[in-house]
């Protein structure tokens, strides 16, 4: 798929006072999303339902950090981490992840998450940190360019 560079410059920035809640099946399939949710992604909640959440997954994410992610929660834990999600109109928006398991009698039945907003100083780190991780595993890398 080829995206014109432009469309991964605008950001949607996420309110200070709401949440972005939703919940997975135990492969990452969109069980239930928020309004809030749909409003910063773009999508309408019926969209998002049955999708894999690897629909949001922007290219400058490294896949380092999803590998993370799955792994922890495979132990049992809660994961958290800052996450650059894209929008539906190829724009993105930063979050802070909380995602953990949800279990009944014991046993793991889906994953919910809870995302927040970072600010602009967390925005920077996260992007150059994240470019780093890309060029080390020579993962995704993002090239703007500029013609007279």
């Amino acid at each position: 798929m080829e995206y014109n560079e432009s469309e991964f410059l605008i950001e949607t920035l996420v309110p200070k006072d709401e949440l972005i809640i939703s919940r997975t099946d135990l492969k990452g399939n969109i069980t239930y999303a928020n309004d809030t949710f749909a409003k910063i992604s773009g999508y309408k909640i019926d969209e998002l339902l049955g999708e894999s959440h690897r629909i949001l997954r922007h290219p400058d994410m490294p896949k380092r950090v999803f590998k993370n992610l799955w792994e922890t929660i495979g132990l049992k834990e809660q994961w958290q981490g800052v996450i650059k999600n894209l929008r539906k109109d190829r724009g993105f928006y930063w979050v802070h992840a909380t995602i953990s398991g949800v279990y009944k009698n014991g046993q793991l039945i889906e994953f919910k998450s809870i995302r927040t907003p970072i600010s602009f100083e967390e925005k920077l780190k996260y992007q150059k940190l994240y470019d780093e991780y890309r060029n080390i595993d020579k993962d995704n890398i993002r090239i703007i360019k500029y013609i007279n």
